[in-house]
């Protein structure tokens, strides 16, 4: 199975950099139609799917590497 739009656009939304504070949360409930917590809930899911790696293993990468240093630091 291949990954819905939904979770493309998700990963697609974290390859991109923005230009200040609340620009990410704006582009969120904008572009996604989600509250920030819930993109986030929904972007943690993705970051354990097999299909996710498969798609854009850098970016997945790059943000499993994210999470882990902060579990660590807890």
């Amino acid at each position: 199975m291949e990954l819905g739009s939904r979770e493309k656009a998700i990963l697609a939304l974290e390859r991109r950099a923005f230009p200040g504070p609340g620009a990410k949360e704006r582009a969120i409930r904008e572009e996604l139609d989600l509250s920030p917590v819930r993109y986030y809930q929904l972007l943690n899911a993705l970051l354990d799917d097999a299909r996710a790696l498969a798609h854009d293993p850098v970016t997945v990468n790059r943000l499993r590497r994210i999470r882990q240093t902060r579990r660590a630091e807890r």
